[in-house]
């Protein structure tokens, strides 16, 4: 093993390369001179033609090994030409120097090399795997911190689904068990067994005359519309056999094949078909794909996309046998998850003037950890009214047999999933058909309020009650699922997540006042957005004499008429535009933010406290209500319920810790909890704005306990000297928390020779504290502006002073 000949490189020759710097073992040193040396005359060569899977070099190899070893001619570089190209700029051997910059001074030369090509760096990846080869294999993967999976949005992690082979999902005895034998049109029991006669799989309904069959219509090796060779049976579906076959036209290819429509009139499944055409024109990753639509033997068929994954039903159909039998829900943060995931796909549809419908566990797959929407089958365009509506008892929205399905019954059926995955919900089909259970009775729901209040909107009675839309939906999810991995992993808030509906709050150590709150972000899809930017004035009695002349009074322009009167101290007029915004729109949740902040500002706190919850079951997934609320809470005489409040805030967003940890900090403090107060305190991080404030407010709230001893006062008075705060406030605890030392001391009959320890940086015996007590009050006389406190501060100093002989 020889030395690198590169100067200044420590590496050694291995495999014919330097395992340092990268350089052939027969390169010349790098020239440690910075002179440019003269140019040769350029030598042109003609183009190499390459042919296929050769790597192209250069025609002239004879001309540029000739060059190798010479210094490079660009002005200011250090390289060598190796391979026919310089080692340090890239230039080629034959190139002209690069002409000096036109406004350097004298025509000094410029490098045309950054300043990082000339640092020597450690050989990496494939230049230290392959020592100069042409091509190489990675060996080890990296870390995972780079690769964020879909599920949970970054914040909870949803173990992935593994995949299911295709072959393997085929079912070999395909039969529907008798108890799941009902009618598709009347939901009647059918194909029952009877004194010992085992039950029909074909006939018509007594009921309704609808014809069915749970045999299989297909078996495999069945060749489907010329194209579609049959594997056989997955599973019975709403509207019969659902089946696995492989795409002869497109490279075999797995596909599944599903009933449209069992009719023997030709035109009927025509007319069906040709309604069902819209669904191929469906394309977004997270729904399935529909290919193409098939008749066979007088039955119609979609033909979709195979998704080798696990349904949410089978996922819990799994945890409940690995329970013993016994129903074992999804846990909260998990199921959040897949229903955030899968909510751009409601919107993509909603978009395009379509409707799920028929949306509930079996219903969304699991892929690795990915999901993807499946069986269009029930999917209709919103203004149709005449094609059959499919819905299931339990899920479907009340109002749809009436008015058909909307916007609103899909997010109905979203809700009611919800609650499905997160919990035993017994009755839903039956007692609770078109309600919830009680918060009172529902573990889940008593514990949770943002949750309970999530499902609650998705599953109003009253459609117009609901979310307005899946991206609506979303936000909201979005910060319930943050609230609740913050609650189920209980830690200091270290992100914040910004808000599309609030800005960021005070962090005053005193009750927030409404000024101090949230503000209310602008609406920029408003109409009168645009006019409200030309508003300049900061003066609120100008700025509401040009809101008064607005061109239309949307809801932004009156929601800037009420904060200017707010500012105004005119809170009758506030309160009254509040009300004219919700007279305009009932659901407009910001008229009773509005509302809200006027009425903290007159100290109704009652009203306040109404506003505010209100605020929190529209938008659940928002801290700012929830922070509103503990501040009417705590100044209206409800302080465990500021308390949790102010737990919730503090957990989830970093933004919020200090104000939050503030106001828990007061009410325990309030009720004599000093060391609870301490501990809400100790949430605020050193990188918080509000951390100085938070290490005063807790020397405050040790003083302030009335349980006074040594041990206590070198906490405060250690408090106060691990912050930077000025002068004056850190002169004046520090006076006060020596005081109380010395009085300790003094009672307790210590001499100046009996060491008790330290006050901060300050000895614990009298001498000690009274010579730190003095210095501090000479200081704080000397800072302080008027001539009578200066004295008193004096007097003070010498009445503490120790004894001694001048």
């Amino acid at each position: 093993m020889t030395s690198c000949t590169q100067s200044g490189c420590t590496g050694s020759i291995q495999d014919g390369y330097c395992d340092v710097c990268g350089m052939a073992a027969a390169s010349a040193p790098v020239a440690s001179t910075s002179a440019a040396a003269p140019v040769s005359s350029p030598m042109t060569a003609p183009e190499p033609t390459a042919k296929r899977g050769q790597v192209v070099a250069a025609a002239s190899d004879a001309v540029d090994r000739a060059a190798d070893g010479r210094r490079c001619a660009q002005p200011g570089c250090t390289g060598t030409i190796l391979d026919g190209y310089c080692d340090v700029c890239g230039s080629a051997a034959d190139s002209a120097p690069a002409p000096a910059a036109a406004d350097s001074p004298l025509g000094a030369e410029v490098s045309v090399a950054t300043s990082a090509s000339k640092v020597a760096s450690t050989a990496f990846g494939s230049a230290r795997a392959t020592h100069g080869t042409l091509s190489t294999r990675r060996t080890r993967v990296g870390s995972q911190r780079m690769r964020a999976a879909r599920l949970g949005a970054g914040i909870t992690r949803v173990p992935p689904a593994p995949p299911v082979d295709a072959a393997g999902a085929i079912n070999p005895n395909p039969a529907v068990p008798e108890d799941k034998r009902t009618c598709s049109k009347c939901g009647t029991a059918i194909g029952r067994s009877r004194d010992g006669v085992p039950g029909r799989q074909e006939g018509f309904c007594p009921q309704c005359g609808q014809e069915f069959s749970f045999t299989p219509k297909l078996q495999p090796g069945d060749l489907v519309a010329g194209q579609y060779e049959v594997a056989g049976a997955l599973a019975h579906g709403g509207l019969g056999w659902i089946y696995l076959a492989r795409d002869k036209n497109v490279s075999d290819r797995w596909v599944v094949l599903k009933g449209l429509l069992n009719s023997g009139d030709p035109d009927a499944l025509a007319a069906a078909i040709a309604e069902q055409q819209f669904l191929a024109q469906v394309e977004h990753p997270l729904i399935v794909e529909i290919y193409n639509f098939v008749t066979h033997e007088g039955a119609g068929y979609i033909v979709m996309e195979y998704v080798g994954g696990t349904s949410l039903k089978q996922i819990l159909k799994k945890r409940m046998r690995e329970n013993g039998g016994s129903y074992d829900a999804l846990p909260v943060d998990q199921a959040l998850a897949y229903i955030l995931e899968v909510l751009p796909a409601f919107q993509y549809l909603h978009d395009l003037g379509l409707v799920y419908c028929d949306f509930k566990p079996d219903n969304l797959i699991q892929v690795g950890d990915a999901v993807k929407l499946i069986d269009l089958g029930g999917v209709r365009r919103i203004d149709d009214q005449e094609s059959a509506i499919y819905g299931t008892v339990g899920y479907q929205a009340p109002e749809v047999a009436e008015v058909g399905p909307s916007v609103a019954s899909d997010v109905y059926t979203i809700g009611r999933t919800l609650v499905v995955l997160c919990m035993e919900f017994r009755g839903y089909q039956g007692t609770y058909l078109h309600s919830l259970p009680p918060p009172a009775s529902t573990p889940l729901f008593a514990a949770n309020d943002s949750f309970y209040w999530l499902v609650s909107k998705c599953c109003a009675p009253d459609p117009a009650d609901r979310f307005a839309s899946a991206d609506e939906l979303r936000v909201q999810l979005l910060g319930v699922l943050r609230e609740f991995v913050a609650k189920k992993h209980p830690a200091v808030a270290t992100s914040s997540a910004a808000s599309v509906l609030f800005g960021l709050p005070g962090g005053s150590t005193s009750a927030l006042s409404w000024k101090q709150l949230p503000p209310l972000r602008e609406d920029t899809s408003d109409p009168q957005f645009s006019w409200l930017a030309g508003i300049g004035t900061e003066d609120p009695a100008e700025r509401l004499r040009e809101l008064e002349q607005a061109p239309g009074e949307s809801a932004e322009v009156l929601l800037a008429r009420a904060r200017a009167a707010l500012d105004l101290g005119d809170i009758g007029r506030a309160r009254a535009v509040a009300a004219q915004l919700l007279a305009d729109d009932p659901w407009e949740w910001r008229a009773l933010w509005v509302d809200g902040l006027a009425t903290l500002a007159a100290e109704d706190w009652t009203s306040a406290q109404g506003s505010f919850n209100a605020v929190c079951q529209q938008v659940p997934g928002e801290l700012a209500p929830k922070l509103a609320l503990a501040v009417a809470c705590e100044r209206g005489g409800l302080p465990d319920v500021a308390e949790g409040l102010y737990d919730t805030c503090a957990q989830v967003d970093a933004a919020y810790v200090a104000p939050a940890s503030f106001g828990m900090a007061r009410v325990r403090a309030m009720r004599g909890d000093t060391e609870g107060a301490v501990r809400a305190l100790d949430q605020v991080p050193s990188s918080s704005r509000g951390y100085v404030e938070s290490r005063q407010l807790r020397a405050e709230v040790l003083l302030a306990s009335g349980k006074h001893d040594l041990g206590l006062l070198n906490d405060a008075m250690r408090t106060v000297e691990s912050v930077t705060m000025d002068a004056t406030s850190q002169r004046r605890f520090t006076v006060r928390i020596l005081g109380e030392a010395l009085t300790l001391v003094r009672q307790g009959g210590h001499t100046s020779a009996q060491r008790r320890g330290t006050v901060g940086s300050f000895e614990a015996t009298e001498a000690g504290l009274r010579d730190g007590l003095e210095a501090t009050l000479r200081s704080l006389a000397r800072d302080t502006p008027t001539l009578t406190e200066r004295i008193a501060l004096v007097n003070q100093a010498n009445a503490v002073r120790n004894w001694t002989l001048t």
